[in-house]
């Protein structure tokens, strides 16, 4: 049994991604490994239901832990708060309470410039993920005041270094980098701990990205110093897995930028 045993995560944007080599490519399905072995129970979202039942299947039956799935879309021109409060309403239901809290989901039109960005692509990357954010804690606030629970956030190096071609996705991921840290503040004082990974790994969006930008991708992705990407379970997954525990609260709205092989730098 682990330390989770008996608690619920949340986790965004989990579906089951594989790489062209057949090797899982997918942050949050890694990270929803990661808490299985734990012990967790897991609610996953996504808008691919397919990913999410997956990802469900081999979970509860290699870990023996209970999966709730459910399609989530924040997107701009809909209702987005009943979308979210639908996902939290469930997992009540199936769980009655929420631990930890992951918004791990982004999407995004990588490789255009500013002069190129369309105000739909530009509203794609702030609604699946600033817009995303904003609402799952909200509407989770209220059930990890009760657990003393925790939110882990996912940014960008894109953001903190100003990436080419990615002018919406780092607009994205700071704005969420500063909505993390005005929550370890408010939040703080209620038992919350919240916190921001900027990973970097390797997965089927970033060989996506690969392909169809090599430019951007050349200018942009670099190789860590350790000489290979973050693994999205071993490295990024068991990350998110020590900031859900009581050891880890002392790091409350700390920046943690996950470097292959390197471990985590504040």
């Amino acid at each position: 049994m682990g330390f989770l045993t008996g608690k619920t995560a949340i986790i965004t944007g989990a579906g089951r991604s594989v790489l062209s080599d057949g090797r899982c490519g997918s942050i949050g399905y890694g990270i929803a490994t990661a808490y299985a072995k734990e012990g967790a129970n897991l609610v996953i979202t996504g808008r691919n239901m397919k990913k999410l039942e997956d990802a469900k299947e081999e979970l509860e039956r290699l870990y023996g832990i209970k999966v709730l799935t459910v399609a989530a879309d924040v997107a701009a021109g809909y209702d987005n708060e009943s979308t979210v409060q639908h996902v939290v309403d469930e997992t009540i239901k199936a769980f009655g309470r929420i631990d930890v809290l992951i918004n791990n989901a982004q999407a995004s039109a990588s490789g255009v410039t500013i002069a190129d960005h369309t105000t739909e692509q530009f509203d794609l990357a702030l609604y699946s993920g600033l817009y995303a954010v904003f609402y799952y804690m909200k509407a989770c606030y209220p059930y990890l005041k009760e657990t003393r629970g925790s939110v882990v956030n996912f940014a960008s190096g894109a953001g903190l270094f100003g990436n080419y071609g990615q002018c919406a996705y780092a607009a994205a991921k700071e704005g969420i980098r500063g909505l993390t840290r005005v929550a370890a503040n408010e939040w703080g004082p209620d038992g919350i701990n919240v916190n921001v990974v900027c990973p970097l790994a390797w997965t089927a969006q970033l060989e996506n990205f690969k392909n169809a930008y090599p430019e951007a991708y050349e200018a942009n992705v670099h190789m860590p110093p350790a000489g290979h990407y973050g693994d999205p379970e071993l490295e990024i997954g068991r990350v998110c897995v020590q900031l859900a525990s009581p050891d880890f609260k002392y790091m409350n709205g700390e920046t943690l930028t996950l470097e292959g092989g390197m471990g985590l730098r504040p």
